[in-house]
Order: C-alpha cells, then sequence, then structure tokens
C-alpha cells in the first residue's frame, strides 16, 4: 500500500481535538478551561466569592446566580403558571410539578421524587439518620423542616391562622384540618359503618369501636 495513501487519515487523526483528562477521576473535558473548573471539586479552590455574604463559589455563574438572593431579582419564570425564582435550578426543580417528573428513585422502595433533596431526606428512613436536633430537649429529626415545625412547641409560635375565626395553628395540615369545621368537609370516612370525619385522627380513634383496639 501507498504510504502516502495513510498520511490524510494519520493527519486527520492528528487534527482531532485532544481531550483534557483530570487525573483523580479519569474524566475528561473537551477545553482545558473546563478541567481548570472542574479541578476546584478536588482542590477545594473557590475563587469567587459573595461580597454580601462571603460565600465562595468554584465558577463566575454559580456565584452570579447567588447574587439574585440579595437583589431579590428573579430573572427565571414558569411559563405554565408565572411564578418566578432566583435560580434556573429552582425553576427546573419547580417545572416537575407541571410535568409530573420524578427523575429520583430510592434504591430501597423505589418511590420516586422531583428533587434529590427530597430524595436525600427520604432515605434517612431507611438509614434511621437523625442529623437535625433541637437543643431545647434533644429531640431529634430526620429533616429541618421537622424540626422547625417541633421548635414552635418551645418558642409558642403560631404562623397559621384561621381567616374565619382567627384561630391560630403550628402548621398548615393543622390549620387545614381545622377549617373543615367551617365548611362542614368530611373526607375521612369508616369502611365499616360508612361513618364521616373531619381529621384521619378522628377516624383512626373511632375504627377501635370496631377492632376492639385499647390502646
Amino acid at each position: 500500500m501507498d504510504e502516502n495513501k495513510k498520511t490524510p487519515g494519520a493527519q486527520k487523526l492528528k487534527g482531532r481535538k485532544r481531550r483534557h483528562s483530570c487525573q483523580q477521576c479519569d474524566k475528561s473535558f473537551p477545553t482545558s478551561r473546563e478541567l481548570k473548573i472542574h479541578l476546584r471539586i478536588h482542590t477545594g479552590e473557590k475563587p469567587y466569592s459573595c461580597e454580601e455574604c462571603g460565600k465562595a463559589f468554584t465558577q463566575s455563574g454559580t456565584l452570579k446566580s447567588h447574587q439574585h438572593l440579595h437583589t431579590g431579582e428573579k430573572p427565571y419564570s414558569c411559563e405554565e403558571c408565572g411564578k418566578t425564582f432566583t435560580q434556573s435550578g429552582a425553576l427546573k426543580s419547580h417545572q416537575r410539578i407541571h410535568t409530573g417528573e420524578k427523575p429520583y428513585s430510592c434504591e430501597e422502595c423505589e418511590k420516586t421524587f422531583s428533587r434529590s433533596s427530597a430524595l436525600k431526606s427520604h432515605h434517612r428512613i431507611h438509614t434511621g439518620e437523625k442529623p437535625y436536633w433541637c437543643e431545647e430537649c434533644g429531640k431529634m429529626f430526620t429533616t429541618s423542616g421537622a424540626l422547625k415545625i417541633h421548635q414552635r412547641i418551645h418558642t409558642g409560635e403560631r404562623p397559621y391562622s384561621c381567616e374565619e375565626c382567627g384561630k391560630t395553628f403550628t402548621t398548615s395540615g393543622d390549620l387545614e384540618s381545622h377549617h373543615r369545621i367551617h365548611t362542614g368537609e368530611k373526607p375521612y370516612w369508616c369502611e365499616e359503618c360508612g361513618k364521616m370525619f373531619t381529621r384521619s385522627g378522628a377516624l383512626k380513634s373511632h375504627l377501635r369501636v370496631h377492632t376492639g383496639d385499647k390502646p
């Protein structure tokens, strides 16, 4: 075979862009700039810091997105409902409400979630991990939200109030249950006798009439 005929192919291979690989995790990137940004994951370098709160970031774009929290700017809006967000990631997560997409699934029970943070919190049900604890009484919780609700027992905070009678509650769920007193709604019913209730707890107590359970 004529050696000259190999030249175009060899030149073509030589002309291809060389990929830039990370020696830490073997990931590769099309440009040296992208590799440089990636390496900050391993080095911990965060050269971009916020002048408002001092929080540091690996990329300038991430810093810019973060600064919307301070300025109040919400440049990302949902085409479905018009709700606006400070960060594109928050908009993307929100849009799953409309699409029903739940890309994060639990390996233990296969339950699915729309946000990775929700999956992380859920996974603690299986591990038993409770990283949030109350400084007042020591009680521990799987999520920060559950701790926040619990702490209202100590602070006496009742942020949810009924527009009908003014009664206040510690959780939105308690307010929703209370509101049925005014609307007359009774969504919980007994399959044994058909009796209806405004709260699931009331139905649970009623069922003992049929089961004979005496806790």
